[in-house]
């Protein structure tokens, strides 16, 4: 996987890089052969797979394919594999690691950007078998796989830093090579694809990554290597030069939508690779990533990262069961389902299958503790209740017109009238994490209409002209705007390395206010260390409140302030700042 500070301009890029290297008119590029749709709603309903980067870069504790020629140098990185004897890998206890924790696929990376491969491949002697394990790890796990009925996919770099006919080399893919050959390498390429999904198949898909030099010349006939070779595989958008099946966005929960399918993938520590010590997510953070995810109508690929001598660490595979828990109980609301109508908020989320719609509500209305308040739907609610969590749901109840077997479950109270909807939740019956509550409708819950659920509207901040001192790569989707806008699932960015910063609001007019909430985005830890929160007044800025960390739930009141135009203004961040949403509130 990626360097955090350049992963997403590797993504935003990955359609048009090598777009000037390829010179073949729109006129002349071969189609894309169109994935499987029944493929397509097999990989959607099975919501949440395990990702594994893994390979001798673990005996270091660095980055994957990244630390290559930056924490360890070149020719000590490519002789790691000399050392690497991994003699505690089972691939059966991985799957069931898998299968305890929920996943319903696995994914492996069979070859990063540093070129290695775990598998017994004939194109390069830079593999597994030449290791003194000396085991083809692929094999076992898609064999493993096959025998415990999980779908098997494999992740593919495009791009290949080792290999002396791709033009680029490490560090990070920046380092012209002497003498490439991206004809002979894209054969090697295809040689490898072939054997994966000939000696390994069938796959569920394959993930590309980094299609550096790659533009749709190269990437769609390579797309239609893979499709004849195996017709209802699919494949993701970062093979180039085409977007392919689905959607890829990384480290972040994807927005809401319902046309084009997508897969956030996120690592449950901080870095993809095992690192001693790595931060590791809470399970309220896993749950809600997952439960997010689902509401925005995706799929979550999950990432651990095994350690050198091939176990998954004990205290990840320990969250991974405490995952697996969870949705032994209420996978129903996750399996199958497709996300909506109330779009993820920081509220919560929503799915639905059938006639029901779930609410996972992680947040009940500030100053109404036991209220959600959801905009109108058309269909009639004829029941709320709460899921509880000592209620086991059975996989069989994903049917629509099966009974719920609710188990000391509590009779919800709700209102439904033409403005909307009102859902009320005593505070005991809350669950701190996820409080599940099911609607049974008149209809089938497909047919409803996206619907925002409101925090936007009353924040004087909402559509306010925002401008920031850095925006991430100059990119339109990180720009000050996305702090403003009401979509959690998007959020203003800064360059990796910024460790100052500031974001500013022009509100329009004069408005009073007496409260402000920031969500910053904190994956890995709160970047912000030092802050001013201010408001401009004769042309000079005046400090509302001075701060230290902040983090994903940052409030804080004050006494009565009138100004037009404020600013957050960061002093010290470990990285660059980035914020999901700032409200200002009377």
């Amino acid at each position: 996987m990626k360097n955090k500070t350049r992963m997403m301009n590797w993504l935003a890029g990955s359609l048009l890089l090598g777009a000037g290297l390829n010179t073949a008119s729109a006129a002349e590029l071969p189609k894309l052969v169109p994935a499987s749709p029944a493929a397509l709603q097999r990989w959607q309903d099975m919501r949440f797979g395990m990702f594994i980067h893994w390979g001798p870069v673990s005996i270091t504790g660095h980055e994957i394919g990244w630390s290559r020629g930056a924490q360890t140098p070149i020719a000590v990185y490519d002789n790691l594999y000399k050392q690497f004897n991994p003699t505690n890998f089972n691939a059966a206890e991985w799957v069931q690691t898998a299968r305890d924790a929920g996943f319903k696929y696995m994914v492996l990376t069979t070859k990063h950007h540093d070129g290695f491969c775990l598998w017994d491949t004939k194109q390069t002697d830079y593999n597994i078998m030449n290791s003194p394990f000396g085991r083809d790890v692929v094999k076992e796990l898609a064999d493993a796989c096959k025998q415990a009925g999980m779908a098997f996919g494999t992740y593919h770099s495009v791009c290949d830093w080792h290999h002396p006919d791709f033009p680029l080399g490490s560090p990070g893919g920046s380092v012209p090579k002497p003498h490439p050959n991206m004809d002979r390498y894209t054969e090697y390429l295809r040689a490898q694809v072939t054997e994966l999904i000939k000696n390994y198949g069938p796959l569920l898909y394959m993930w590309f990554d980094v299609p550096q030099q790659t533009g749709p010349d190269r990437g769609i006939p390579t797309a239609n290597l893979v499709r004849s070779l195996q017709p209802d595989i699919l494949i993701n958008n970062r093979v180039g030069g085409t977007p392919a099946d689905f959607d890829t966005p990384e480290q972040t929960v994807g927005g809401f939508n319902m046309d084009r399918p997508w897969e956030t993938c996120m690592t449950i520590c901080q870095q993809w690779s095992w690192k001693p010590n790595d931060n590791l997510k809470s399970l309220s953070q896993c749950l809600r990533t997952l439960i997010q995810t689902a509401g925005g109508n995706g799929n979550l690929l999950f990432n651990v990262g095994p350690m050198p001598d091939g176990r998954i660490e004990p205290r990840q595979v320990q969250r991974l069961k405490e995952m697996g828990a969870w949705l032994k109980n209420y996978g129903v609301t996750i399996y199958g389902t497709r996300g909506g109508p109330f779009k993820p908020g920081k509220w919560g989320a929503s799915t639905r299958i059938g006639n029901r719609i779930f609410l996972h509500v992680f947040q009940w209305e500030k100053g109404n503790q036991d209220a959600l308040e959801l905009p109108a739907i058309a269909a009639r609610v004829r029941s709320a209740r709460r899921l509880d969590h000592k209620a086991p749901i059975q996989e069989s109840l994903r049917q629509a017109d099966t009974p719920l077997p609710l188990l000391q479950s509590v009779e919800t109270d709700f209102q439904q009238n033409e403005e909307g909807l009102t859902v009320r939740m005593p505070p005991a019956f809350q669950d701190p994490i996820d409080t599940i509550v099911m609607l049974e409708l008149d209809r089938p819950a497909i047919q409803l209409a996206p619907a925002k659920v409101g925090s936007s509207t009353s924040s004087l901040s909402s559509g306010a002209k925002a401008k920031a001192s850095n925006v991430y790569q100059n990119m339109s989707e990180y720009d000050a705007g996305k702090a403003v806008d009401g979509e959690t699932e998007t959020r203003w960015a800064t360059d990796g390395g910024t460790h100052e910063a500031w974001l500013e609001l022009d509100l329009g007019k004069n408005v009073t206010f007496t409260r402000m909430a920031i969500r910053e985005w904190a994956e890995g830890g709160n970047r912000i260390q030092r802050f001013n929160l201010q408001f401009k007044e004769g042309g000079e800025w005046k400090t509302i409140f001075a701060g230290t960390t902040m983090g994903p739930d940052f409030t804080k009141r004050f006494e009565a302030v009138t100004a037009r135009v404020v600013r957050l203004n960061v002093l010290e961040a470990t990285d660059g700042p980035t914020i999901d949403e700032w409200e200002i509130l009377k």
